[in-house]
């Protein structure tokens, strides 16, 4: 099986969280690892999960190849646009099979 990653490029630091004003530095180590440990949990177990964090790889490395050109024609722009809407439509996916997934194990 190949490995997917999931990327993030807009990582702003110091940026408030959904938890208060906290930046990701301040969170207490195991809320920082749970995501990722939940996210590798969801690669290896849940196959749409695993579907959708390939789909937004491949995105990603299209953007990649796209952003790495000095100049972009209008075709491409367009593509560059297309390609990011439906990146954030996968993260919002996953997003939701997480939510979903931390919902069960806390009725569980």
């Amino acid at each position: 099986m190949t490995r997917t990653e999931i990327t993030h490029r807009a990582q702003i630091p110091n940026h408030p969280t959904r938890r208060g004003n906290l930046s990701w530095e301040e969170l207490p180590i195991m809320e920082r690892n749970a995501p990722e440990e939940l996210k590798a949990h969801l690669m290896a177990t849940h196959e749409e999960f695993r579907r959708l964090a390939s789909q937004h790889s491949d995105f990603a490395k299209q953007l990649d190849a796209l952003e790495s050109l000095p100049h972009l024609t209008q075709e491409q722009e367009l593509e560059e646009t297309r390609l990011k809407k439906l990146k954030l439509r996968l993260k919002d996916q996953m997003e939701a099979i997480i939510s979903q997934y931390r919902g069960q194990q806390q009725v569980a």
